[in-house]
């Protein structure tokens, strides 16, 4: 059988990618700043996005892929596992559900299995890696792959950390005067999500270091972290990301930490040197 491990572009990986009888598929969202419009594919310069967020007076927002991009990416394979941004975050996973009955439609004898990852970047990331380690050398069962998979993503927790407040203030989520506060005294949020997908604000620090520090935290607190594997996804700020790196293999028993530069999608929301971890 061949197998088609598919995400939204709000997983930091690669537009697509084969090895054997999985591929990897990303269906794109789009980046709406003022008139201009950016497709999240492996075109889009995530700097070039962020001037452009800069230079734009009015708020900015995204829209998700049509059904019929993930109906496309559905009939590729055999068999389908998706995995979406949070449902509570945006309609992706409504369109790749829609996706899934239109590619019935036509192909009755495929297998396809969406799954809403209550969370985005480093979370769809491991969803994606979990999926391919159990789908080994194709023969797998799939409804199987499906349940574990379901039980791993409960398992997972995101959390995140913001420098930058300008989105949230133009989108009318942060007052102006809170927003240049924050930013003036150097505080940053520190949030996680929920288990129904939406974001919760969790702590608030000043400087780096006790930022840092407030998300190992917060991690101790949210699960057992013991063998875990951590992706930090980082927008443009690769030194944070390492520092907090080396401070959470020095604090807590995780089996690995990885760290990936924001795509579009995730730039977005994270805006310059935000955070935002998966585990």
């Amino acid at each position: 059988m061949t197998w088609n491990i598919v995400c939204d572009s709000s997983a930091d990986l690669l537009t697509k990618q084969e090895e054997g009888c999985v591929r990897y598929t990303s269906v794109p969202l789009r980046l709406l700043v003022g008139a201009r419009e950016f497709l999240d594919d492996e075109r889009l310069s995530p700097a070039h996005l962020l001037e452009c967020m800069r230079e734009e007076k009015e708020a900015s927002s995204t829209a998700c892929p049509s059904p019929a991009a993930f109906a496309q990416a559905f009939s590729q394979t055999d068999c389908t596992v998706c995995f979406t941004i949070s449902s509570n975050l945006s309609g992706t996973y409504s369109a790749a559900v829609m996706g899934r009955e239109l590619a019935l439609e036509e192909h009755p004898e495929k297998k396809i299995c969406v799954i809403d990852s209550r969370s985005t970047a480093g979370c769809l990331v491991l969803l994606a890696r979990k999926a391919k380690e159990l789908i080994g050398t194709g023969d797998a069962d799939f409804e199987e792959v499906c349940a574990r998979l379901r039980i791993y993503q409960a398992s997972l927790r995101t959390a995140f950390t913001l420098e930058n407040f300008d989105n949230l203030i133009k989108n009318g989520r942060m007052r102006p005067l809170v927003g240049n506060l924050l930013h003036s005294l150097g505080i940053h949020v520190i949030a996680d999500a929920t288990a129904q997908g939406t974001i919760h604000v969790a702590d608030k620090a000043r400087g780096e270091a006790k930022t840092y520090q407030a998300i190992v935290r917060l991690m101790k607190s949210s699960k057992d972290c013991t063998g875990a594997d951590v992706v930090i996804s980082h927008c443009q700020n690769l030194p944070g990301a390492m520092k907090l790196k080396e401070l959470i293999l020095r604090e807590l028993p995780v089996r690995s930490v990885d760290i990936l530069g924001c795509r579009g999608l995730t730039s977005f929301y994270a805006m310059e040197k935000g955070l935002i971890l998966g585990y």
